[in-house]
């Protein structure tokens, strides 16, 4: 061995044990032994050393998908979710954050360069990408043809579990037919057919069932066990009025959550808070949840709902609790889909507060179940053309206007103003509500900037803001997790799921 050779050895070693006693070669009252972002990355450091992949197969699998949250949301709820404690912000963790394997998801469709959540959902969930709009078909579908779907329909990772004997779980604080809760039990050419009022009358001959009638009438396994969501309209006839005084939306005269409950003479429906804080947990049968007749309330509004709603928080507790008894484990489907609404509003108030909802779902599901047995992920569908930008000074309100640090690096006391001479804010969005048409933008001096209601400054007055491209991240802890890492394809998220719970092998012991 030649010197050269040695003495690379000898390097090697010195990285080695520095890697593994990393306080070692730093003598005490050093600037870097004594300071709090060392010694952290000191601790986390020695934590990644110590981890060994978990590759026994997964008894449980948690799902959340956060629609529409981006890194951008992510970062802006978590300094959020720190200054709602009295932090600064930017220290804070999400539950999610703590998970230690982690991966970027491409989300393209197969035909838009900036997806849906039909077709990214569907992607998920079935293990293969396909178009935008459609649902648990593949790409030979053609968008809004029934007749196009037909032996194109993709089975999804819920059929499948059900199948296995697997019991299963949606919650969603969206209509239960919208288009991410939807791709787990239904097949459509449109996301859009969420009652048989949606289907055109030259579609229907073909035999397409509205998303509705598919979740009444899903028939894998024994079904799914336990549904929360919105959307009663789409299940109640347009002559009925619901408990809140809504109509219906079916003209086909149906009563879908009757013939739920007929078919279900064990299981239990319930629409407001009241009949879900009386669940009967150990009574055998399927629950279903249906707590609005569009979507349920964003987070900051829950309040004011009628009949009253639980939080995702709530929900992911109840619904661990109806599963975590069945044999042979659970697959619990999990949506913040208002985080995703609020964006396209241009409201990053109330996108941020889902978004710290949905943190404290996570952290029950974490804190219920057992991380040697339970792999749960946590990503996005899709981002949103939502910015954070400015040289903006530490701990400054994440929605407040953009206060600047003197030449010293300190506060200033006022906001900064751009070349139009208005201040701005931390946050805004490419485009949507917020952009003002053919005139110069609003002076903020005199506006808040952190009310509920504010709406974001646009660039480009497109209405509705839109969705953005870029990669989102997955976040993933338990046995199988350790498979997410590097970039990957969005529908490579059904395969690690399929590998971790052992899937195939259940569904080959059934047969």
């Amino acid at each position: 061995m030649n010197n050269f050779s040695i003495v690379g050895c000898g390097f090697i070693l010195a990285i080695s044990q520095a890697a593994f006693f990393p306080a070692s070669i730093w003598a005490e009252g050093e600037p870097q032994a004594t300071d709090t972002y060392f010694i952290e990355a000191q601790k986390t450091l020695s934590q990644k050393l110590a981890r060994k992949p978990n590759t026994a197969p997964a008894r449980n699998i948690i799902l959340f998908i956060g629609d529409g949250m981006g890194v951008s949301t992510v970062t802006a709820a978590r300094i959020l979710e720190g200054q709602l404690k009295g932090m600064a912000g930017e220290e804070n963790i999400l539950s999610w954050e703590t998970f230690p394997y982690t991966a970027l998801s491409k989300t393209y469709n197969t035909n838009r360069q900036i997806p849906d959540s039909a077709g990214t959902a569907s992607a998920f969930l079935s293990g293969t990408k396909t178009k935008s709009n459609v649902i648990s078909v593949n790409q030979n579908a053609v968008q809004g043809d029934c007749k196009s779907t037909q032996g194109n329909h993709l089975e999804t990772f819920l059929e499948l579990s059900e199948k296995a004997g697997i019991g299963t779980g949606i919650i969603t604080n969206a209509r239960l037919t919208h288009a991410t809760p939807a791709a787990a039990y239904a097949h459509v050419p449109s996301r859009y057919w969420e009652n048989d009022d949606d289907i055109p009358e030259d579609e229907q001959k073909y035999g397409c069932l509205d998303i509705a009638q598919q979740f009444v009438n899903f028939s894998a396994g024994n079904g799914i066990e336990i549904a929360f969501g919105g959307g009663r309209r789409n299940f109640l006839p347009s002559s009925v009025t619901d408990a809140e005084d809504e109509k219906g939306r079916r003209k086909d005269g149906r009563n879908l959550i009757e013939e739920w409950q007929n078919r279900h003479q064990n299981g239990q429906y319930i629409w407001n808070e009241t009949g879900f804080d009386q669940l009967d947990l150990k009574k055998d049968g399927p629950i279903l949840g249906l707590f609005n007749a569009s979507h349920m309330q964003f987070e900051t509004d829950r309040h004011l709902d009628k009949g009253g709603e639980p939080s995702l928080a709530d929900m992911t507790k109840k619904a661990i609790q109806k599963l975590e008894g069945k044999s042979e484990g659970y697959f619990l489907y999990i949506e913040g889909a208002r985080i995703d609404q609020a964006h396209h509003a241009g409201n990053a108030y109330r996108a941020l507060h889902d978004t710290v909802a949905l943190a404290k779902a996570v952290q029950v599901a974490r804190e219920m179940t057992n991380g040697q047995d339970t792999l749960i992920i946590v990503t996005a569908d899709h981002s949103h053309g939502f910015v954070m930008t400015g040289d903006v000074t530490r701990g400054n309100p994440i929605l407040g206007k953009v206060v600047e640090n003197d030449k010293r690096g300190v506060a200033k006391g006022h906001p900064a103003r751009a070349k139009d001479g208005s201040p701005y804010t931390t946050l805004g969005y490419y485009n949507g509500g917020g952009a003002i048409e053919g005139q110069p933008r609003s002076d903020l001096t005199h506006v808040d900037t952190e009310a509920q209601n504010y709406l974001q400054q646009a660039l480009v007055p497109t209405g509705y803001e839109r969705h953005g491209g870029e990669d989102v991240a997955i976040y993933a802890d338990g046995p199988g997790g350790y498979l997410f890492h590097g970039v990957v394809e969005q529908n490579y998220i059904f395969h690690v799921m399929n590998h971790a719970l052992r899937l195939n092998e259940k569904l080959k012991s059934v047969k």
